[in-house]
């Protein structure tokens, strides 16, 4: 009995978020972007999410101009789905609206060999990458194991160690790749204007301002401020409301 009643609970939860969805999307054609707006985020307090959830909702907050929530949403979306055109694209076309203008400084020398290795796939990819490679290990052991030809039980023998050394590969790869999403703590400015300090108090000094929809990387929290970097690498103290966590 109690099984079933989560089954029906469950069921109304989805129908009403799907509900919720659908009339944001019905808005957003009708060029109601408040609405859609409405809409989209009943569903987010239903702690229901997606990436289409979050893009339908940047590209609303885009309709409105409002520059940090589209590009905030955009981001989110990227989050859930990383290799997504659309998402990438419109979060190109929000970013031009923000005033801040910050250079970005590549990386160098290994860990950045290692970055652009790992990072061509999620984290959850290279999992299922490590799965397909085991099972291929299974296959070629079972091969080895029943062959009765010298020359296939050689080649399932070499095969066996080449996805060995794939393996390996990939489980590293997809450890990597999770501790540099779970590292990575990236937040977008959502104050209109707001001064970054040299230290987490307002007495101190102004390093520099910063406007709504900039992108920072949060490296620090303490009480009421967070230390962030930017991409061109110069760091200092903000006030923990002028920022909202992407993740």
């Amino acid at each position: 009995m109690k099984n079933i009643l989560y089954i029906l609970l469950l069921s109304t939860q989805i129908f009403f978020a799907q509900n919720g969805f659908e009339k944001g999307n019905a808005f957003y054609e009708k060029g109601k972007y408040n609405e859609a707006v409405a809409a989209y985020e009943s569903v987010l307090k239903d702690n229901k999410y997606s990436s289409e959830l979050y893009f339908n909702l940047g590209n609303a907050y885009y309709k409105l101009n409002k520059v940090a929530p589209s590009i905030y949403n955009y981001e989110k979306a990227l989050v859930l789905n990383p290799n997504d055109s659309e998402s990438i694209n419109n979060l190109k076309f929000a970013q031009k609206r923000t005033i801040d203008e910050i250079k970005v400084i590549p990386k160098v020398g290994f860990g950045k060999l290692v970055r652009d290795f790992t990072g061509i796939y999620h984290y959850n990819t290279w999992a299922w990458i490590s799965v397909g490679l085991a099972t291929a290990f299974l296959l070629f052991f079972i091969g080895y194991y029943f062959s009765q030809i010298s020359v296939s039980k050689r080649i399932f023998f070499f095969g066996m160690f080449v996805i060995i050394f794939l393996i390996l590969i990939s489980v590293s790869s997809a450890i990597f790749e999770k501790s540099h999403f779970d590292n990575e703590k990236p937040a977008i400015v959502f104050a209109e204007i707001t001064e970054v300090k040299s230290e987490p108090q307002k007495a101190g000094s102004a390093i520099f301002v910063l406007h709504e929809g900039t992108k920072v990387f949060v490296q620090e929290a303490l009480v009421n401020w967070k230390k962030v970097q930017l991409t061109d690498g110069t760091e200092g103290w903000i006030d923990s409301n002028a920022i909202k966590e992407v993740k």
